[in-house]
């Protein structure tokens, strides 16, 4: 593949100039130098290039193909893109902070390490893209589908997300608190040991999720569903779980002190050695003859019974 430096590059046509004279000029109009032009690239094809390491920054790209573009350690920041094609393009450590990006497709993009803080993305699609160990703190995504998408290790706290679906993706040792998730799909999603604290996560649906260890202090978890989830080792100390559905969840070990449990649904769920319970809690969240209650006994749980507590051994 070409590189940005080389004559390959200089024969890349964008509307009658050269791809390396856009790149000087946008450089010039960087530096406001007085003969410096933005850059806009607007309905080119710049497949299978390497552009790794460019300045893109504050660029406008619209109606572009990339496929397989190598942006690596790119510098895009305030860049805005729209209607671009970016499957199998390479941003690992490219800059795009405070990018804007709508109806972007970036399927099996690979973005590890990317810096995305503080950028919005609307109706954009990361299917099976890798964002491990990625920079998305304060980042808005609105619409997007992440299906399958690799996120460990990802730094997500402060984020924003509306109405996304990030199914089967992989979440595990992720960053989230104080993270903002609403309307959102995550089912069969991977998170051991992700750490949700202080986050919103509201009418979202985390059924059959492997959630073991990780952590939802502060976390305010009402009307979400996590039936079937595996949540053994949660911490949920002083979540608010209103409403939350937790239906033939795995819940063992997990801790409950001052949590909001009112309405809780709590049927079929394994609650076998959880801690922190309280006669109060488990009498305000609905429970059933499948229930197994921190004793090891079969609910439903009756107040003054005692089963909230767990075996000692």
């Amino acid at each position: 593949m070409p590189q940005a430096g080389n004559s390959a590059v200089g024969r890349v046509d964008v509307h009658g100039r050269t791809l390396r004279q856009v790149l000087d000029a946008h450089a010039a109009w960087l530096a406001h130098e007085p003969h410096g032009v933005q850059a806009v690239l607007n309905s080119v094809s710049l497949s299978e290039l390497k552009l790794d390491g460019i300045n893109l920054a504050r660029a406008e790209i619209a109606s572009s193909i990339l496929i397989e573009t190598d942006l690596r350690g790119a510098v895009l920041g305030s860049s805005r893109w729209s209607t671009v094609d970016l499957r199998k393009a390479t941003l690992s450590e490219a800059d795009l902070t405070g990018a804007t990006l709508a109806q972007a497709q970036a399927d099996l993009a690979w973005l590890s390490l990317v810096n995305l803080a503080e950028a919005t993305l609307n109706g954009c699609t990361f299917r099976r893209a890798s964002f491990a160990d990625a920079r998305l703190q304060d980042a808005s995504f609105t619409g997007c589908d992440l299906t399958g998408a690799d996120l460990h290790g990802a730094g997500l706290h402060h984020s924003r997300w509306f109405d996304c679906n990030l199914s089967e993706s992989n979440l595990e040792g992720a960053l989230l608190y104080h993270a903002t998730m609403d309307l959102c799909r995550l089912v069969d999603v991977s998170a051991p040991r992700a750490n949700f604290s202080n986050a919103h996560i509201q009418t979202c649906d985390f059924r059959s999720s492997e959630l073991a260890g990780a952590k939802f202090t502060d976390a305010n978890l009402s009307r979400s569903c996590f039936s079937r989830a595996s949540m053994a080792s949660c911490d949920f100390h002083r979540a608010r779980l209103n409403n939350a559905e937790f239906f033939s969840a795995d819940l063992r070990g997990a801790r409950f002190g001052e949590a909001n449990l009112y309405t809780a649904d709590l049927r079929g769920a394994n609650l076998l050695g959880a801690r922190e319970l309280t006669q109060q809690q488990l009498s305000q969240a609905r429970t059933n003859e499948d229930t197994t209650l921190p004793n090891g006994s079969k609910g439903p749980y009756i107040r003054g019974s005692g089963t909230e507590r767990p075996m000692m051994r």
